[in-house]
């Protein structure tokens, strides 16, 4: 596996910053269920790839972002690693491992959105490409760790903060904003709306559904 510079070099900052923050909620998430380090590894690697695989997989990118370019697998290695140093020597903050993945969030969902616009999909899809890329890592991570995935909880501004913000991306483009800064405001906002739930739990309406008239109302 061959770590290649120039590939590195030409890959935007945010990219790399968003392989590292979800391998590193992993790493924090693998640590809480006290896995081993085969077991960290995994999580890291599946929280930081999963939702790009997904992605080209629909878009039917081939090969695969991660195939194409092993710099992520490097990014993966290298986040897990100081994650792994950073806990042994330090206790992480309770929300350590939301805020880590409510970073990923942000910037995976815009890349993921810029790699489908490279396709020619239309916004619709754009979108729904973004927001498959920002939370479907975190998804396997939750699942694999025997947790329910953050985008299943209710009421949780997940998934809708991701949608939100690449939804704002193609509209500040459509008005005439340039690419790099719709995309900054895109990131901007899903880590605002992200943070919000964390730090002040903002939450979205919950629809309350009754299927008979003798069930009772949901608490």
């Amino acid at each position: 596996m061959e770590l290649s510079v120039s590939a590195l070099a030409a890959r935007p900052l945010f990219e790399t910053a968003g392989v590292m923050f979800f391998a590193a909620s992993g790493v924090l998430s693998a640590g809480r269920k006290g896995m081993d380090l085969v077991g960290v590894a995994v999580i890291a690697l599946a929280t930081a790839l999963g939702g790009g695989t997904l992605r080209d997989l629909l878009l039917q990118r081939h090969p695969m972002f991660w195939i194409g370019d092993t710099g992520y697998l490097w990014e993966c290695f290298i986040a897990t690693g100081l994650t792994l140093l950073y806990v042994r020597h330090r206790h992480p903050p309770p929300r350590a491992m939301l805020i880590a993945d409510g970073l990923g969030l942000a910037l995976f969902t815009i890349g993921g959105a810029q790699i489908a616009e490279r396709t020619g999909a239309g916004g619709t899809i754009v979108a729904l490409m973004g927001v498959i890329t920002g939370v479907a890592g975190g998804v396997v991570r939750d699942v694999l760790s025997a947790e329910v995935p953050l985008i299943f909880r209710a009421g949780r501004l997940y998934a809708s903060a991701a949608l939100v913000g690449a939804v704002l991306y193609l509209a500040l483009q459509n008005l005439g904003v340039v690419r790099d800064a719709a995309a900054l405001a895109g990131m901007g906002l899903i880590a605002l709306l992200r943070f919000g739930a964390i730090v002040h739990d903002w939450r979205v309406p919950i629809p309350r559904v009754r299927t008979g008239p003798d069930d009772p109302a949901p608490t």
